[in-house]
């Protein structure tokens, strides 16, 4: 039986971010759990401009080619892991905008969260995003890596260093990610 695909989702854009950092550990994690067929999208590469489509998304009427390829990356996935910064308490305007383009394509699935920033270590923006998710019928699971004062693990060429307690958080997440997976599969399958 093929695994569920994991679409994991790198939030930040701009210059001198650390997402990719932190996605690389975390999709290293992913693979390692063995649950999943772990995918990657960065939104950065994606490169979607602020939300174009005349019709509302519910609508699945999209004109743009740069929609159509998004619908499809997002509805080939069963669980999402968003890999976000912390931005003034909240998640960055990246991620909602590329969560905004698309509806249907989102529903009956799971999704996990990775926050990182300073003292807070994202927690804010976590539980902002787990609104927005849950609004759009996607279960975020409770359990989450949130990473305190990023820049402090990270080595001289930017690699993201993980404390054991991160791998421990990210092997809870990525367990309860896939408990959840596999329990909405026949929502999604109607």
């Amino acid at each position: 039986m093929a695994k569920p695909v994991l679409r994991i989702i790198i939030g930040s854009t701009r210059p001198g971010r650390v997402g990719p950092s932190v996605a690389a550990w975390i999709t290293e994690r992913a693979i390692d759990h063995g649950g999943f067929d772990v995918q990657v999208t960065d939104l950065a590469e994606l490169n979607l401009p602020i939300l174009d489509e005349p019709n509302h998304p519910r609508l699945r009427q999209y004109t743009r080619q740069h929609t159509k390829d998004w619908s499809a990356v997002v509805d080939a996935a069963d669980a999402f892991l968003f890999v976000t910064p912390e931005y003034n308490y909240a998640f960055n305007s990246a991620l909602k905008n590329a969560i905004d383009y698309l509806y249907h394509e989102w529903h009956n699935k799971a999704a996990g969260i990775v926050s990182y920033g300073g003292i807070a270590a994202g927690t804010r923006a976590t539980q902002m995003l787990k609104q927005v998710l849950t609004a759009l019928k996607i279960m975020p699971v409770p359990e989450a890596v949130n990473i305190p004062f990023v820049t402090q693990h990270l080595d001289e060429d930017r690699r993201f260093k993980a404390t054991e307690m991160m791998d421990a958080s990210a092997t809870a997440m990525l367990d309860e990610l896939l408990k959840w997976t596999e329990s909405l599969a026949p929502l999604r399958e109607k």
